[in-house]
């Protein structure tokens, strides 16, 4: 556990960082600072490891004063992933992850086989190793440094913006690795960004910081979401709030239709046949691969010619994903699938929302906004 008991910061000049902050980020469980810029995030962040000291107060892990602590040793103790990796060019990727482990006394052939074995865990096996991080796109430097922050097998990491720098998608690729990572870990992490879906979607427990330094928020995505504290909070997290915390409802049993469907190599004749609407689904085994309007094609349908992007989700996932498949779907009929991506049926928006107005808001109880109280994103 990191605990933080009235911490303040001031730089010279007299300007407060961050201002009695106090808070505990549970063993095992990922807790996002977020906030806008100059609320003092990354300063809290890095009081943890003492890159920045502070003017007072006590930042303890696991009630040891990380004050009383060498920072050096203190620091090697601790993952650490920035923005942009921070890889050294003249290393390559082997050793660039071996170098904490090789610092803290391994062997060097210890060391480099630690790192083949973290590379593989975050998905850079066989030649990876061996490359130079110049020859590494963005994402797979992110993963690079995400292994080396993982190479001494640390009980804290500290994430800093560690996914900003990409593009979206590769973004959406880093987050869910690295919550397959946590699932199989169990680290205790204090993860910075200043995006609240990114918040939303990582974090255990979220707290949400003013400009100044101060804390305006600590709890779990759902309670955030349902109960905002005061107006910045709410702006914060956003007015389409009630939509996202539709993310962390589980989708009831939706009245689906069923789809006609057409394999992919259909002539336009045939898919013209099938249609009934101007849009027809295209499947591959019973899994659902875009949409096509028959009217519009000259040639046998191919992957190229479909629609797909947002348009499926699963039956068991969230509401959020099953109304955002049938407002995005050209058809407007979102398609849903099992666990496995076969085609179940399809529904429509405002089936979805009768759904969503049928179904109970749980109660969520005052206990959970206090720093011991969320459960872990793995138990929800």
């Amino acid at each position: 556990m990191i605990r933080f008991e009235q911490v303040v910061k001031i730089y010279a000049g007299g300007q407060t960082a961050v201002d009695d902050l106090t808070f505990e980020a549970p063993t095992g469980q990922i807790t996002v600072l977020v906030g806008p810029s100059g609320c003092g995030k990354t300063t809290s962040l890095r009081m943890i490891n003492r890159m920045i000291e502070p003017t007072s107060g006590h930042i303890s892990i696991d009630d040891e004063d990380v004050q009383s602590v060498n920072a050096a040793r203190l620091r090697r103790g601790i993952g650490y992933v920035i923005q942009n990796a921070g890889l050294f060019p003249n290393k390559r990727v082997v050793d660039n992850v071996a170098t904490v482990p090789i610092l803290l006394g391994a062997p060097r052939s210890q060391a480099r086989t630690r790192a083949r074995e973290v590379l593989e865990l975050v998905g850079l096996p066989g030649d990876f190793a061996d490359r130079w991080p110049s020859q590494l796109s963005g994402g797979q430097q992110q993963r690079v440094g995400v292994a080396r922050a993982l190479a001494a097998d640390p009980p804290v990491m500290l994430m800093d913006e560690p996914f900003s720098a990409v593009d979206p998608v590769v973004r959406e690729q880093l987050q869910d690795e690295f919550l397959r990572l946590q699932r199989e870990l169990g680290k205790t992490i204090v993860f910075v960004t200043h995006d609240i879906d990114e918040a939303l979607k990582l974090g255990d427990q979220i707290a949400v910081m003013r400009v100044g330094g101060k804390l305006a928020q600590l709890a779990d995505p759902a309670y955030l979401l349902a109960h905002p504290i005061d107006d910045f909070v709410a702006g914060f997290v956003g007015r389409d709030r009630g939509y996202r915390a539709l993310t962390f409802a589980q989708t009831p049993a939706l009245p689906l239709a069923a789809e006609p469907t057409v394999p992919l190599g259909t002539t336009p004749q045939e898919a013209r046949a099938a249609t009934r609407d101007g849009w027809l689904l295209v499947a591959d085994h019973g899994r659902p691969v875009g949409w096509v309007e028959p009217e519009h094609i000259t040639a046998a349908i191919e992957p190229a010619m479909l629609h797909r992007g947002g348009t499926v989700a699963r039956a068991t996932g969230p509401l959020r994903a099953a109304l955002d498949a049938a407002l995005s779907s050209p058809s407007r009929r979102g398609v849903i699938t099992d666990d496995d991506g076969i085609l179940l049926g399809t529904v429509r928006a405002h089936q979805v929302l009768e759904a969503i107005e049928a179904t109970d808001r749980p109660e969520v109880d005052e206990a959970d906004i206090a720093p011991a109280g969320p459960t872990s994103r793995a138990d929800r």
